[in-house]
């Protein structure tokens, strides 16, 4: 389904950018690759720089918390919080993390871009949610966690109750996104799993499954990009074929898209073999991260050339968000896109 050998069916964008508005993210997006996508995020911009950060303050201001010893973290040791004894009941609750409002109000900007043409009116507006996994496993002491995380989930949720009373669905798309429960089944993360593999997929299905059908669904899986390093490097593209294929597998609900790493030194056969066994629904997209500002389209060609032996009909993306990259690489980043993947609103052939 690809349009030449070297271009790629559509790209995806997987959240964050080093811009100074949500604004600045629609219309630098929108000039440049307006055409190749079929969704387009805010860029979560401001406090939401980096992902996790912003909720930590959350948990430390929280008086059901207190500061505890350090534990090991995916990338080191990291000093977490306990649950007061007092807070080991009822008491423990999370007000608005943020997310819905910041949903709310990048929306009205986008639908204004829409109004006035900057923006293409084919493409839905996407929020990028942390699994509820991920900042109790980065923030919560490891004996805690099975009783902090279901309170989270609850109040993520409410958030996304929140956004689909504001948003229509058919704008709206959600991603999960997908790194610690990489970490933990990668053997790197400490947690409170009994069973992380069958845990991990029920809790990613359950996720799916809380977004109505009308709006898409996606999961970015993800290796981490702290300081441009992973937390581990991927042998293969193994353990996220087999967790694509145990959330779909589970999940009532159609996916709409998944999105998987491509390290930049991997254009080899054996990074990508493991693409021969992805079980997905036909409809579902598949993005690949192997789009690279350090070597740019004839990296990122050499890399398509060898998933498509693989898999013949794919999207391309960064391997993660361009949150942590400096601002003056995003145009060139967003013009390596352009340049490798054909325009996703065209017939593929």
């Amino acid at each position: 389904m690809l349009l030449n050998g070297k271009q790629a069916r559509g790209a995806h964008l997987v959240g964050s950018f080093p811009l100074a508005s949500s604004e600045e993210v629609f219309r630098a997006v929108a000039v440049t690759l307006g055409e190749h996508l079929r969704r387009m995020p805010d860029g979560e911009t401001g406090v939401r720089n980096g992902w996790l950060r912003w909720q930590h303050p959350l948990f430390a201001n929280n008086s059901a918390f207190e500061q505890a010893a350090e534990e090991p973290g995916v990338y080191g040791p990291v000093r977490v919080l306990r649950v007061r004894e007092a807070a080991r009941t009822d008491e423990l609750t999370f007000s608005a993390l943020g997310y819905a409002d910041a949903a709310i109000a990048s929306y009205r900007e986008f639908t204004e871009l829409q109004r006035t043409g900057a923006v293409p009116s084919h493409i839905r507006f996407q929020v990028c949610l942390p699994t509820p996994l991920a900042p109790v496993s980065s923030f919560v002491a490891l004996d805690d966690r099975s009783l902090v995380e279901p309170v989270y989930q609850r109040r993520m949720l409410a958030e996304l109750d929140a956004m689909l009373a504001a948003i229509p669905a058919a704008q709206l798309a959600i991603q999960w996104d997908v790194a610690v429960e990489v970490a933990v089944l990668e053997g790197i993360a400490p947690t409170h799993l009994q069973d992380p593999w069958t845990d991990i997929t029920e809790r990613l299905a359950q996720l799916g499954e809380a977004v109505p059908r009308e709006v898409e669904l996606g999961y970015h899986f993800c290796y981490g990009f702290r300081a441009q390093q992973h937390f581990k490097e991927p042998a293969d593209l193994g353990l996220v074929v087999r967790l694509a294929n145990a959330v779909a597998g589970s999940s009532v609900r159609p996916l709409t898209w998944v999105h998987m790493p491509v390290p930049r030194t991997r254009d080899d056969d054996g990074y990508f073999a493991p693409l021969d066994e992805l079980q997905l629904a036909p409809e579902t997209e598949v993005y690949l991260g192997l789009v690279h500002y350090h070597d740019g389209v004839s990296g990122a060609e050499r890399r398509i050339a060898a998933a498509r032996r693989h898999l013949t009909s794919f999207g391309v993306a960064t391997e993660c968000g361009m949150g942590p990259r400096p601002a003056e690489t995003i145009p060139e980043l967003l013009r390596i896109h352009a340049a490798v993947a054909a325009p996703s609103t065209r017939p593929t052939a």
